[in-house]
């Protein structure tokens, strides 16, 4: 039997994908056989993701990205093609959060916020889209929302705002891109720990939050991996404009 999740062949970017939830889905894709470009701002850290998915036999071609900058996500997706082809899956992750209650955030706390996680979102998309319409491919785009687009909490209202854009973002592209050939789906997760926020869902700060998860915990990463694989792989052919909650069923407890 065909295994329709298999990535062999493929070519995928993972913006943000230094650390944290990124690194975890480049290293998932690179493990179904894809070719796999780490793509964020920190050279360093790349090196580091690009190195642990060449240690465990797959592909991985480092490369510098700053998603706010239309020429550095151009050179980004020129630099892929050169060395593995056209990236025909896009996972388009990169994003930022800073916390002040709504009367206290400044302009340029808005302007980073929705720069990155929405403005960004949309022209690395644009730019995967118009390469795979002139080399006349389809693909996949996978554009990480959150549980906050589908509900709020109080001091985070710009990055609330900007992943209910994208969610909202990666409805439209999915209609007008659907005759390309081109899928776009989101996925919105829950708390899962990672370096940035280990400390905080660790602490007893954060157990009421944890309380109202259902599932009354938070998420493992491996637990972002099936819906990864689905959306991005010949599994999902015929899935778009669908956002998929990964996150215990949190955003539709009422309490």
């Amino acid at each position: 039997m065909t295994n329709r999740f298999d990535l062999t062949g493929r070519v995928a970017m993972v913006t943000g994908s230094s650390g944290g939830l990124g690194r975890h889905f480049a290293l998932t894709l690179a493990e179904a056989g894809a070719t796999v470009a780490v793509a964020a701002r920190r050279d360093d850290r790349v090196a580091q993701v690009a190195s642990e998915i060449s240690a465990a036999g797959g592909t991985a071609v480092p490369v510098a990205l700053d998603v706010t900058n239309r020429e550095s996500i151009a050179d980004a997706f020129e630099t892929v093609e050169r060395q593995a082809g056209p990236v025909t899956v896009l996972v388009n992750n990169a994003g930022v959060a800073q916390r002040d209650m709504a009367l206290d955030v400044s302009q340029a706390h808005w302007d980073a916020v929705i720069g990155t996680n929405l403005s960004g979102v949309w022209a690395v998309a644009q730019e995967a889209a118009q390469r795979m319409v002139k080399a006349e491919i389809g693909g996949s785009i996978v554009n990480i929302a959150s549980l906050l687009s589908k509900r709020v909490s109080k001091g985070i209202m710009p990055y609330a705002v900007s992943k209910a854009g994208v969610a909202h973002m990666t409805r439209s592209l999915a209609v007008e891109w659907a005759p390309h050939g081109i899928r776009v789906n989101a996925i919105a997760p829950g708390y899962f720990e990672t370096d940035l926020n280990r400390e905080y869902l660790r602490s007893e700060l954060a157990q009421p939050m944890i309380g109202r998860i259902p599932f009354q915990r938070t998420g493992e990463l491996e637990e972002l991996s099936g819906p990864l694989l689905l959306l991005c792989s010949d599994a999902g052919s015929y899935v778009s404009g669908t956002v998929i909650s990964v996150d215990g069923g949190h955003a539709v407890n009422a309490i």
